[in-house]
């Protein structure tokens, strides 16, 4: 028997949970698992790969487009030269974001392969903003200094001394999640994911709701300055930018609160740091608009579109900057060889159309989908309150919380301690109902629901039947019905 080298352990984790299936077909909603008999065994898919599945496995179109790209050999490695249908992408992102937003204003585009990946190149372009900003504000005191008073220019030093050179600041909400590359993972707020990881890059300040302007002013940094003789305080910039989701997806399915959004974006525009706007799990459909944030009129200085962009065929992500915030130098910085790649952008070009089409029906299918699928979820809470504490979410981006186990008896209550109750609640459904579900990471007590705008009835009958059963197996403490032999 070869030896098993790719991620061992992890699927020796999978095993013991009964999720270590092999699917070997995906077609919309469905994957088929192919048993160790060689049976193969269709399973509704509820996880969507973690939100990029808004049209679903292998969406005909898609496949249709991709197939055609290929055999018209469009390159894949065409680096350092012009990509118009990159520009023809962003174009289409642009038209989306200024109809829902009702703005006008451009949005400069970076490309990247994955969610992370463009929340680094977001931390990237926010430190080079805020460098600028810091460097422009010494030349100025220096400039101030050359004519004055000595007295003053001594005690401006004094008070200034390191003060130009204090490290950035990047603000989040408590709860947040947005990615585990180096620095993408200082921004996500559990610490299992972040603490082992925390001397790599700049940290993060973890925001609770209502504290905005709390944490903004816990971050200011002040310096000295002489104008007209006289000495006064200048805000130096400390806060390099602030990450929110819209929804926030592996922080266990929480929408953004209105309040909440118009104080980050109050204390944005009266410090003058970016706000970042992490739609890589919400955006593109999902919530019956192609960018979540428009919901709550949240227009993000940045945005980070990723997953669904690319079809579920192509790794595909975008950094969008306002123009008013963009950096052209920028790009002689930063390059991805990936990224920017015409298979990649062509796909997202015909996602955006096949959302866009007669008049947004996409979009539509998705908010009365997800009715329907947030309707049969709440019938489940009403059966089982004692079981499920909340349902949650928007559109087809929706969470069920189960109350806490971890007071339980038996190998339930330890499953639970250690985390892993949602994962056991995966397996059990996958192995008794066919219906594949996984927790939120950062919170692995709720189950996340994101299917495509097809996901039909009778799947979402499928789902709250095999949810039923496992309420009344943990109302009742049945771990022999729960628990994989």
């Amino acid at each position: 028997m070869a030896p098993e080298l790719a991620e061992a352990h992890l699927r020796g984790l999978l095993s013991q949970l009964g999720l270590d299936a092999e699917y070997v077909r995906g077609s919309g909603d469905t994957l088929w698992w192919r048993k160790a008999s060689g049976e193969e065994v269709p399973v509704v898919d509820f996880v969507g790969g973690y939100g990029s599945l808004v049209l679903g496995h292998n969406h005909p179109e898609i496949v249709a487009h991709a197939r055609d790209l290929l055999d018209r050999q469009v390159p894949v490695h065409a680096q350092f030269s012009y990509h118009p249908y990159a520009n023809d992408l962003a174009l289409a992102l642009n038209r989306v974001l200024w109809r829902e937003f009702g703005v006008d204003e451009p949005y400069s585009a970076i490309f990247a392969n994955t969610g992370a990946e463009a929340v680094e190149v977001a931390l990237k372009h926010a430190e080079m903003d805020r460098g600028a900003r810091v460097a422009a504000l010494r030349e100025s005191v220096e400039e101030h200094l050359a004519t004055a008073p000595a007295e003053l220019v001594e005690q401006v030093r004094a008070h200034n001394e390191g003060r130009f050179d204090v490290p950035p600041v990047f603000l989040t909400l408590a709860g947040s999640f947005h990615g585990k590359l180096a620095g993408s993972v200082q921004l996500t707020h559990h610490g299992g994911y972040r603490l082992p990881f925390r001397g790599l890059a700049a940290q993060a300040r973890f925001v609770s709701d209502g504290e905005v302007a709390k944490a903004v002013e816990a971050s200011r940094v002040t310096v000295l300055d002489v104008v007209d003789g006289q000495l006064v305080e200048r805000d130096l910039p400390v806060v390099a930018a602030f990450f929110v989701e819209p929804i926030q997806g592996e922080g266990g399915i929480h929408v953004l609160d209105e309040g909440v959004a118009a104080d980050i974006r109050a204390a944005a525009d009266t410090f003058g740091f970016p706000v970042v706007v992490d739609e890589v799990q919400s955006g593109v459909g999902r919530t019956g608009a192609f960018y979540a944030a428009s919901h709550i009129g949240l227009l993000g200085d940045y945005i980070v579109l990723a997953k669904a962009l690319g079809g579920g065929l192509a790794k595909s992500s975008v950094l969008l900057v306002r123009q008013s915030r963009y950096l052209p130098d920028f790009e002689l910085l930063h390059s991805s060889t990936f990224a920017k790649d015409a298979l990649s952008c062509h796909l997202g070009s015909r996602v955006v159309e096949l959302l866009e089409a007669s008049d947004g029906a996409a979009y539509r299918q998705a908010a009365a989908r997800g009715a329907a699928l947030e309707e049969a979820l709440r019938s489940v809470r009403a059966s089982f309150p004692s079981v499920v504490s909340d349902v949650r979410g928007r559109g087809l981006m929706l969470g069920l919380e189960f109350a806490d186990q971890s007071g339980g008896p038996g190998r339930l209550g330890e499953f639970a301690r250690m985390g892993l109750l949602g994962y056991v609640l995966a397996g059990y459904l996958l192995n008794a109902h066919h219906v594949r579900v996984f927790p939120t990471a950062s919170a692995s007590h709720t189950l996340r629901f994101e299917p495509s705008i097809a996901i039909t009835d009778s799947q979402i009958e499928q789902l709250v039947a095999g949810l039923r059963s496992a309420c009344a197996a943990l109302r009742d403490q049945d771990e022999s019905l729960l628990l994989p032999g």
